[in-house]
């Protein structure tokens, strides 16, 4: 049990990945880490691992809690995954030509988005009267279809007024979320601003979910504090603001560990790589910041107006997938699996039919039958009704996990594709398992969690395929994973891409030298000019040799396993307004006969334009201060800043930063 009776000031980091639920009790006055611990991540129901988290630091008095902060890549791997909410986008004002023959369509984030007359332009008068009539008609046909409903109009950061019209207007006739596009970001990207918006109202119902699950465990364990969740900037924000703008979670996990990284490593100016179970994640920390990206943070392949932490993730991790690919070369990732070893534990069958498999001849040993299906969850009738191939499939897997090409065979289909399950898997109704980096990491005793001997056995059955001695086959897999992670540093810094390592050219060949160092006569260098500071549990295994390559330090602080946990209670609140100021012209559009002041929630007219800016620059301290005490920062500081965009179109920008306010 934690002794916390010297302590008087604890707090609760909880980082919720993929793979595991990390947690860290910190001492928050001495910044002494107190305990950690990790669990598997319970994706039917985060409460469960969450709870698992607390119970194992075992904290003696929870009283002493005065805050818990969550970080979690839960918003990230939803998108990513397509397992956010239906949402109808109502674009008011947007050309649809344009976007149909552009084919912008498809960066919307939903498939159901829909144009209405309406909008704006560059000075906020309307472009075209609202059709009303036409959203009501929509809204009516579409309300039963959908979860929620994003609004977007044209230029409405400089007048939201349509949107403002819309919201009114669709609330009186259903109960849906509604989000509005001016209310998350001022920046006149409207693509850009109208995919943050859907992308918002399709995480409402996921992150309230998951704060809802934080919350359940907390008071089961009796614990009373505020809950803050990261950004993914890296910065703080209460539970309330984050239930309501879910989108600003984007990259929350990833900014937590590099924030957690420069708290335990006290390095300034460091390249920061977490190695995670499903994805490795890299972010640069500068004169003691991670760095932001000033586009806007991208995922799924969707570009957003979310401010977020600068980095890059790849689908590399401790449980990605290792396989031959067609042209017999290994490959590692990006599909995330449970290792054998770990499914050999919980069903011993498993363990036994890969003992046999390496006494097979090399036709009947294809490293399919490493792959296995197996259930997680009984479905209802009503899960099944209309697909009896699925039905089929669900009942094979109640008799136990089935190896791949065992499964087909009783399938009768040759290929996975044929079964269509990929929904079936998306609702987890069974999972994969696979030979693994953890795998490989049972096999020399690097990390011992589970059977060990099962791992050996499907190195064994993977290395007589290829015809080579186990020993020779795990460095050729290790080899892969550090050229690609060393590949993604490259890209990462540079903003280069690298041709794939199959096609020959120099890029590629002085990439592969540097990796391998195997020239007679060249030597060719990657030198990089920070240390590597190395997040999470298989840190070190993956990432020694890449710094030996980049001719720099491998930095593993204490507690390096849950930093992500500890960046999660390491960052400050941080809360950003802005205000427009644009002019006011005459119907010529030549005559400026005034100026705007456009906020959030309203717009004020003056005939100076100083007059206007004073008044902006104080309402946007205001806002801002209000916000971040609401967000809970302890006496926040207010810093105000005046850009302009040209055309007598002017940006104040009032960030709010403190402290956490700690309860008690």
């Amino acid at each position: 049990m934690t002794d916390t009776n010297k302590h008087q000031n604890l707090v609760l980091g909880i980082d919720t990945g993929g793979t595991f639920t990390d947690g860290v009790l910190l001492d928050y006055d001495s910044h002494q880490v107190l305990a950690t611990q990790k669990s598997l991540t319970t994706k039917r129901d985060f409460a469960i691992g969450i709870e698992n988290v607390i119970a194992g630091i075992q904290i003696e008095d929870p009283s002493l809690i005065k805050m818990v902060s969550v970080s979690t890549t839960l918003a990230t791997n939803a998108i990513a995954e397509g397992k956010g909410k239906r949402v109808a986008l109502f674009l008011v004002g947007y050309d649809r030509e344009l976007i149909e023959n552009f084919k912008m369509a498809h960066q919307f984030a939903t498939p159901f988005h829909y144009y209405f007359q309406g909008g704006h332009n560059l000075y906020g008068q309307e472009k075209q009267a609202l059709d009303l009539k036409g959203i009501l008609e929509k809204t009516a046909q579409i309300k039963h279809e959908v979860d929620a409903i994003a609004v977007s109009s044209y230029f409405s950061p400089l007048n939201p007024e349509h949107e403002n019209r819309a919201y009114e207007a669709i609330s009186g006739v259903c109960n849906l979320p509604i989000v509005l596009g001016h209310q998350l970001s001022t920046k006149l990207g409207s693509v850009e601003r109208a995919t943050t918006a859907a992308l918002n109202a399709s995480l409402l119902a996921v992150l309230q979910t998951f704060i809802i699950a934080v919350k359940r465990a907390m008071e089961k364990r009796k614990i009373v504090a505020p809950l803050m969740v990261v950004r993914g900037d890296g910065t703080l924000m209460s539970d309330e603001f984050a239930a309501r703008t879910p989108v600003e979670t984007i990259h929350s996990g990833p900014a937590a560990s590099a924030i957690g990284g420069r708290f335990l490593s006290q390095i300034d100016n460091a390249f920061v790589v977490d190695v995670g179970g499903t994805t490795t994640d890299l972010a640069l920390i500068m004169d003691g910041a991670v760095t932001i990206s000033e586009e806007g943070a991208s995922v799924g392949g969707y570009a957003t107006s979310v401010k977020a932490a600068d980095l890059l993730s790849i689908g590399l991790g401790g449980d990605s997938q290792i396989r031959i690919n067609r042209d017999g070369n290994i490959v590692v990732g990006p599909e995330r699996v449970v290792p054998l070893a770990y499914l050999a534990e919980q069903h011993p069958i498993v363990k036994s039919q890969i003992r046999s498999l390496i006494r097979r001849t090399w036709e009947q040993s294809s490293p399919d039958w490493l792959e296995y299906w197996y259930l997680i969850r009984e479905p209802g009738d009503e899960d099944l009704s209309k697909n009896p191939k699925h039905k089929q499939l669900l009942q094979i897997l109640q008799n136990g996990p089935h190896a791949l090409p065992d499964l087909l065979k009783k399938m009768s289909v040759f290929h996975p594709s044929q079964l269509g399950a990929e929904e079936l898997l998306r609702q987890e109704f069974f999972g994969k398992a696979g030979f693994t980096p953890t795998d490989l990491l049972h096999c020399d005793e690097r990390f011992v969690a589970w059977d060990a001997e099962t791992s050996e056995m499907a190195l064994k059955a993977f290395s007589h395929y290829l015809f080579k001695e186990p020993e020779e086959v795990q460095a050729m897999i290790w080899q892969t994973v550090t050229e690609k992670i060393l590949k993604a540093t490259i890209e990462f810094l540079t903003g280069q891409t690298l041709p794939e390592q199959e096609k020959s050219s120099a890029d590629s060949w002085f990439f592969k030298n540097a990796a391998t160092r195997d020239h007679p006569h060249l030597n060719t260098n990657f030198v990089l000019s920070y240390p590597v500071i190395g997040i999470g549990g298989p840190a070190s295994m993956f990432l020694q040799k890449v710094s030996e390559i980049l001719h720099v330090e491998l930095v593993l602080p204490n507690h390096y396993q849950v930093a992500n946990a500890v960046g999660a209670i390491a960052g400050s609140i941080m809360v950003e307004e802005e205000i427009l100021i644009y002019p006011k012209l005459d119907r010529t559009g030549l005559d400026v006969l005034g100026y705007y002041v456009q906020t959030s929630s309203k717009r004020l007219e003056f005939e100076e334009l100083q007059t206007a800016l004073i008044t902006a620059k104080e309402t946007c301290r205001e806002i801002a201060l209000n916000a971040a005490l609401r967000s809970g920062a302890d006496q926040p500081q207010v810093v105000v800043e005046e850009t302009s965009d040209g055309l007598d179109t002017y940006r104040i920008r009032a960030k709010a930063f403190g402290n956490p306010r700690l309860s008690g």
